[in-house]
């Protein structure tokens, strides 16, 4: 069992931007050594090179933050297989195959914690988002499956559901206008900044988190209390 000043090594997928890029610096300010794979180095987008790349892992992995996700926009009707299996791959296979395997590690070691990064979209919907709403509701699932089995083994997995975040995806993915829809549908005026998903990720990943588990927690300025 580990202290809070043991050395823990951190994997954060997805940390090039947005989300991932402040949960890395904000784990690396407290002193975790965070490995942060580029996507040619770890490719979420086919299984038996993320299953490759974690039996390979350089270091145990004491923290993993599953954050990477790709959010195409189109009309259910549109979808084709091949999108499909893509989005269900990055964002459902991969983080399954990491929790899966560092996972062992970390119940060996009797100590770790995982968090998923899902998305309001798991629990509410919107025209457009159906391969990305599907997945997320599936993680947020499979965070509480992998918080059963590994919670008596010291390994505390959570999921954090942010909701409308200042990244580089919700201006792709999001009109002038419907940023501004959106915005005036939050109770507190405005979207979320990237270090305030990260420090809540960071609580949820340090030692001073001794008891949630399983939980599916949303960080979105109250958007769905309406």
């Amino acid at each position: 069992m580990q202290n809070s000043k043991t050395p823990r090594t951190a994997l954060v997928t997805g940390a090039s931007r947005g989300i991932g890029r402040a949960v890395a610096e904000e784990l690396r300010c407290r002193g975790d050594l965070v490995l942060t794979p580029t996507r040619k180095e770890l490719d979420l987008a086919d299984p038996a090179a993320v299953l490759s790349w974690a039996q390979k892992c350089p270091e145990p992995v004491d923290i993993l933050v599953n954050n990477a996700g790709e959010n195409p926009i189109g009309p259910l009707a549109d979808v084709g297989l091949e999108t499909w299996q893509r989005i269900l791959t990055v964002n459902l296979t991969a983080p399954m195959i990491l929790i899966q395997h560092l996972g062992r590690g970390m119940v060996s070691r009797g100590w770790g914690r995982i968090v998923n990064i899902s998305s309001c979209y798991g629990l509410v919907t919107r025209s457009g988002r159906a391969p990305y709403g599907a997945t997320k509701a599936a993680l947020n699932s499979l965070t509480r499956s992998a918080a059963i089995e590994f919670g008596r083994h010291g390994v505390l997995v959570n999921a954090v559901l942010p909701g409308f975040v200042e990244t580089e995806m919700t201006h792709r993915n999001n009109t002038p206008d419907q940023l501004e829809a959106l915005v005036s549908q939050v109770p507190l005026g405005r979207l979320a900044q990237p270090p305030e998903i990260a420090k809540f990720v960071a609580f949820l990943t340090s030692p001073a988190n001794t008891y949630i588990a399983g939980q599916t927690l949303v960080i979105d300025g109250g958007f769905m209390l309406q």
